[in-house]
């Protein structure tokens, strides 16, 4: 092709997908889209309201009219523009486990409602992962479930969903996170499976997802010894050979955040971006930039002289690049989409989406909680991928209805409150659980001295225990208040 220097540079930026900080866009960054940058990721901390964010995407089309915005809006736990209230939707296992295909595509659509008001072009979501392994430290309620085809089908009606919203979906994180025991931001997971199983358990919700017609694939920072030794986001015969030639998928690949300890710590930033283009993948997340976006500039750099060394074929790098340009204006295409969903406000679908996922044992009894209880609630820290959000917690939900609730967090450093509290109810709620031996060793106490506890699970549920066990399948703001309306009789 023989591009010039400064036409190679611009095709180097057209693939990377950077974060900043504020909730304007930065010098640098504007400085930065002029230059041929194809992408920008938000974060919460770029969030400041639904308008000031679409006031924001509007500035940064200003300077690039067909910048690809990206997002990770996956309803429940991970949400970004709902990260200072919670969301208002259920996440994917309270999906998976409510069973209705067509509740799971209209939730995905309202979803795509509120990212198109915000000018998002693309949304990081849904996970496809198979949870397969219940101690799995980031994905969890994440993920629609352990079913394989039951994922691949509620992954499809959410693809559907939000897509018919005119925002473009991604599947991830390809070839699947479900079972691992370690979270790729702080280091480089495994999945030891026999290629038969990644067959038979992980790919089938991927192949769906290509076959709904998702624009994108995140793949995962995983090691995957079946199909290579190389991590997948730097793997050609994952992304490529996997991907795109078996699984057929012809969209846009896009990495996750590169900063992630599963990678950064076997290179630097920029050998990881080339390494991972030449793999076949065609948009390089960046979560974290530096103040004045040299570190943007040095993975342009890093792009454009593995190109001139002969390291990254140019070829590979313009196909990346007109793969950012496909999305770009297949999103410019449904601007009627976007506003007729605009006016297709599905009013409580929220509260009923999460109210169909709860369970309860024994499920004949009747709701427990007749005046104001106390609550305890055993936290753990939650995962990188959740990063800000601050959901409602069920004390304080509860409290919306029955005033005078009393709270109470304790952590793995904790101890247990007074439980008798003046004859109040107790209502003990915990996450994840089966993967928290402090947590569990706590709630086995609670019981013993308050038997007539009742149990509130919003992660992965494990035995049932107290009087009551109630499972939300999900830590959002709408679980926390049908739980509450649950526990309270006012479902």
């Amino acid at each position: 092709m023989g591009l010039s220097g400064g036409e190679l540079d611009r095709m180097a930026m057209a693939v990377l997908q950077p974060g900043f900080e504020g909730t304007e866009p930065p010098a640098w960054l504007r400085r930065a889209l002029g230059e041929g940058l194809g992408g920008v990721v938000l974060f919460a901390r770029n969030v400041a309201g639904l308008d000031r964010t679409a006031a924001l995407v509007a500035e940064l089309r200003r300077e690039r009219p067909d910048v690809v915005v990206a997002v990770d809006e996956e309803g429940g736990a991970v949400t970004r523009l709902e990260a200072a209230t919670g969301s208002s939707w259920p996440g994917n296992l309270a999906l998976g486990v409510a069973g209705d295909e067509s509740l799971t595509r209209r939730v995905a659509r309202q979803i795509g409602r509120m990212v198109a008001a915000a000018g998002v072009t693309l949304d990081y979501a849904p996970v496809v992962d198979v949870n397969a392994d219940p101690r799995n430290p980031v994905i969890g309620v994440r993920s629609f479930g352990s079913d394989p085809e039951e994922v691949g089908r509620h992954g499809a009606a959410w693809i559907e969903g939000l897509q018919s919203a005119g925002v473009a979906a991604c599947a991830k994180h390809f070839p699947g996170h479900g079972d691992t025991v370690t979270d790729s931001h702080l280091a480089l997971p495994a999945v030891r499976a026999s290629r038969e199983v990644i067959e038979r358990r992980d790919l089938p919700p991927f192949r769906a997802a290509i076959a709904a017609g998702v624009r994108a694939v995140m793949c995962g920072h995983l090691l995957v010894p079946a199909v290579d030794a190389l991590p997948a986001t730097l793997s050609r015969a994952v992304l490529t050979g996997l991907l795109r030639e078996e699984l057929g998928f012809d969209g846009l690949v896009v990495t996750d955040a590169i900063e992630m300890r599963a990678v950064a710590a076997l290179h630097e930033p920029g050998e990881i971006a080339v390494r991972a283009l030449a793999a076949g993948a065609d948009a390089i997340c960046v979560g974290v930039s530096s103040a004045r976006g040299e570190s943007v500039y040095a993975l342009r750099d890093a792009i454009s002289g593995a190109v001139r060394e002969g390291r990254l074929a140019e070829e590979r790098l313009a196909e990346a690049a007109g793969r950012v340009r496909d999305l770009a204006a297949w999103y410019d295409a449904r601007a009627e989409a976007r506003a007729a969903v605009a006016r297709d406000a599905d009013e409580g679908l929220g509260l009923a989406a999460a109210t169909a996922a709860l369970r309860a044992t024994p499920a004949e009894q009747a709701a427990p909680l007749t005046k104001a209880p106390l609550v305890v609630h055993l936290a753990a820290r939650p995962s990188q991928a959740v990063g800000r959000a601050t959901p409602l917690k069920l004390g304080q939900a509860i409290e919306e209805i029955l005033p005078g609730t009393v709270t109470a967090e304790v952590d793995d450093d904790g101890h247990l409150p007074d439980l008798s509290e003046a004859g109040r109810p107790l209502v003990i709620a915990v996450h994840d659980a089966v993967r928290h031996a402090w947590m569990r060793r706590l709630l086995d106490e609670a019981l013993r001295a308050r038997p007539d506890a009742v149990v509130v699970e919003t992660g992965v549920p494990g035995p049932p225990a107290g009087r009551l066990y109630l499972t939300t399948h999900g830590n959002s703001t709408a679980s926390a208040r049908a739980a509450a309306r649950w526990l309270t009789g006012g479902v």
